[in-house]
């Protein structure tokens, strides 16, 4: 037999029985669909917390309250607690390391604002003038907070564009009086549309002097501080800068926390690395399934085609032609089953993508191919045997019970 032979016998036979047939390429195609879903799922998710990070720039160093013990970044270094807290004098202190470009403390807290009668809840975000630059924002109208003593609560507020569009419309918001809690502020900015960063949506922010938001909030601790280095292979040396004042100023108590970017973007890339990978091999164990299926229904195959494995020995094929044209018909349905499972699994991600906008659900190639390939090497692994069997089979006999 020619392989163009063995591939029409393997086709037609495949087609032959097209229940048994649809069943096999079912669940390989299942297992492939299940592979490219779930890595597109782990791998979006790894590069949206990547890209999140990325937005705050490379020289980047973040201090926390509370100490987090060594070993990198982990869940504990966001929900941290200190009986010493971070306050607007340590920030300030902060200036004054050589390494350190700009300094941003934060008070965050939620509050309802309200202007000429209409009413919402926003997040405010306490800050200062180098918090714009630091975080690469832009100011689409006004001016953004004065460049001022962290400690002096101006009455002033940069509100984003979704609340100025909800909160005065068409009319100009710039130099408006606003009621934020219980206080009156001036509005003197609006930011440019930036979109979501951090889990919080920049456009629906209002932010206002570090201080004022203490007063607001009765408390003079501060959420975090941002410090921006100058440069990014100073990032290592102003870390240790910035922990040797903050430990001076503690008479040597290291309670807090100073991270860079890279350990957040490392620890979060190996985390979520692992967890698609994961996912990945326990969407593959499908596959194996699939593959015995394969094998249990090729094995019925040869009991049902004895007759015409007899017939065709019995006109001379051999044994490894006979090997090949089932070991060709696992093969082919292998095959449409991995094109099948490719397809399904991309319409699956192009599902998350339309649901998640912000999360980039394309599956990697790596899973891809592999996925594909196993799904071909593991119909041809479990279709060896009933090839075996079906090539061994005395024509005599097999004629007999045709």
């Amino acid at each position: 037999m020619s392989p163009a032979d063995t591939l029409r016998f393997a086709s037609r036979a495949a087609l032959g029985y097209l229940l048994r047939s649809a069943l096999m390429v079912l669940a390989m195609s299942i297992g492939v669909a299940a592979v490219v879903m779930l890595t597109a799922l782990g791998d979006g998710a790894r590069r949206y917390v990547v890209e999140e990070f990325s937005a705050l720039g490379a020289n980047l160093l973040i201090v926390l309250p509370g100490r987090t013990e060594t070993g990198g970044v982990n869940p504990g270094s966001f929900v941290s607690s200190t009986p010493r807290d971070l306050t607007n004098d340590d920030a300030a202190a902060l200036l004054r390391v050589p390494l350190v470009q700009r300094v941003a403390p934060l008070t965050v807290g939620n509050s309802e604002i309200s202007v000429g009668g209409r009413l919402r809840e926003v997040m405010v975000v306490g800050t200062t003038a180098d918090y714009l630059d630091i975080r690469g924002f832009g100011v689409a109208g006004g001016q953004f907070l004065p460049r001022e003593d962290f400690g002096r609560a101006t009455a002033v507020a940069v509100i984003g564009e979704t609340i100025r569009a909800e909160l005065f419309g068409n009319q100009n918001a710039i130099g408006r009086m606003i009621r934020l809690g219980d206080r009156r502020l001036r509005v003197i900015g609006i930011m440019g549309p930036a979109g979501r960063g951090l889990g919080m949506n920049s456009d629906e922010l209002v932010l206002v002097p570090v201080a004022t938001a203490q007063a607001m909030f009765n408390t003079n601790a501060l959420f975090r501080i941002m410090v921006e280095t100058r440069g990014r292979e100073a990032l290592g040396p102003a870390q240790r800068q910035v922990e040797d004042l903050l430990r001076a100023r503690r008479d040597g108590e290291l309670d807090f926390t100073v991270i860079t970017q890279d350990a957040v973007l490392g620890t979060f890339d190996r985390i979520l690395g692992a967890l698609t990978l994961g996912v990945a091999g326990i969407a593959a164990i499908s596959l194996a399934v699939a593959g015995i299926l394969v094998m249990n229904v090729m094995l019925v195959a040869v009991t049902q085609r004895t007759g015409e494995i007899g017939l065709l020995k019995a006109l001379g094929a051999s044994a490894r032609a006979i090997r090949l044209a089932f070991l060709a018909e696992a093969g082919l349905l292998s095959l449409a089953g991995a094109l099948t499972g490719f397809a399904l699994g991309h319409a699956g991600a192009w599902a998350i993508r339309l649901a998640f906008p912000a999360l980039p659900a394309w599956p990697p190639d790596w899973a891809v191919a592999t996925a594909v390939g196993t799904a071909l090497a593991t119909g041809l692994l479990f279709g060896v045997m009933p090839a075996r069997r079906a090539a061994a089979l005395d024509p005599v006999q097999a004629l007999m019970k045709r």
